[in-house]
Formats: structure tokens, C-alpha cells, sequence
């Protein structure tokens, strides 16, 4: 499934596989963080994985698996970087993390949480489930990344070249991607229903 990455593109891969250091959650949320103020790429590894996530093909280390791919920031002029990115992802919530909002819908049976209409906006969050699954992240998460001065240069090759069965952008040969996606709508769909009822 998987193509052939440019040298370029290998050497970062291949330095997100190899990086000296797994960072948990709270190690990266910690004052000072380890993390750069700048544009780079992120891989987040798991051990265990989420339930149902086809892992066969995917980058390891240890007993963890790279399972996705991110960028900061998304496209030139932002002023979104590697750090804001990462604390999003770690401590923010669904409606602004799409890795949030997987991983949540993957877990849902597992933690007891479930997507819900949120505070005025009525975005939709995991709610009091956040905490949950902001535990299961520390526990079952590791970050990496790499600096790199144009990210979003090289993401679809990244994505493309790996295998990411948690990325969808980019990913649609992927063959966990129909089910990701269903998985996210059905979330979306019955969060819905409990605003509506």
C-alpha cells in the first residue's frame, strides 16, 4: 500500500522511527516544555493500540506503533507551531483535535465516553470524557517529531509513503480509512440524535 518516499522524505520518516526520545504527555505538557516554538513534524506511537486499529504494516518501536502523522503549522503564515499543536492534541479536546476525536470514537466502549453537544457552542466534545481519555493518552502514547522549516512541503508524501491507519487526510487507499471514517460519522451522528431528543 505504501509508495516510495523521495530521500528527503525517508530521512524524515526514518528519524521519527529512530528519534532518541519518547515523550508521554506529561513529559511534553511539563514547564519547560521539551518541545521547539517552530514548524516540524509529529508522530505519536502507541502501546496498546486502539481497539480494532490494523497495525501489521505499521513503523515500531518496542512493543508501540506509529499509527499518525501530524504537521505544524498546516500552511504558510500561521502561526501555529510543533509545541500549540502538540498541547492541543494532548490537552485540548475533539472539536479541535482530530486526533482527539479518533481516538475518542476508537475508545468509546473502552472508557464509557461518548461525543456530546458542549458548553454554548454546542461543539462537539467527549465532555467530562476528556479527562478519561487524556488518561488513556499518558498511559498508551509517545511523541516524537522533527524540525523541519516547510512541513506541509512534504506531509501528503509522508502519509502516503507510511503506514498511518489513523490519518485520513491523504489516506484514502488506506484500508482502515472507511472504517475510521464511518466510526467518526456514527460518533457524530448519535451525538447529534441527543441534542435533537
Amino acid at each position: 500500500m505504501a509508495g516510495m518516499p523521495s530521500a528527503p522524505a525517508q530521512k524524515i520518516l526514518d528519524q521519527l522511527v529512530e528519534a532518541a526520545d519518547l515523550r508521554s504527555r506529561s513529559e511534553i505538557l511539563a514547564r519547560p516544555s521539551p518541545v521547539p516554538r517552530g514548524p516540524g513534524i509529529y508522530g505519536f506511537f502507541f502501546d496498546p493500540v486502539p481497539p480494532g486499529v490494523p497495525v501489521s504494516d505499521c513503523a515500531r518501536r518496542g512493543n508501540s506503533r506509529l499509527l499518525y502523522l501530524g504537521i505544524a503549522p498546516s500552511r504558510p503564515g500561521t502561526k501555529s507551531h510543533l509545541r500549540t499543536r502538540l498541547r492541543s492534541h494532548l490537552r485540548g479536546n475533539a472539536s479541535g483535535s482530530t486526533l482527539r476525536l479518533t481516538l475518542g470514537c476508537l475508545l468509546e466502549r473502552e472508557l464509557e465516553i461518548a461525543l456530546q453537544p458542549t458548553g454554548a457552542t454546542r461543539r462537539l466534545t467527549f465532555g467530562p470524557g476528556e479527562a478519561l481519555l487524556s488518561d488513556w493518552i499518558e498511559r498508551s502514547a509517545r511523541v516524537v517529531w522533527v524540525t523541519v522549516d516547510e512541513p506541509w512541503a512534504v506531509e501528503r508524501e509522508l502519509i502516503e509513503a507510511a503506514d498511518l491507519p489513523l490519518n485520513l487526510e491523504f489516506n484514502g487507499s488506506h484500508p482502515f480509512h472507511a472504517t475510521l471514517s464511518e466510526t467518526r460519522r456514527a460518533a457524530r451522528r448519535r451525538a447529534r440524535g441527543i441534542e435533537s431528543g
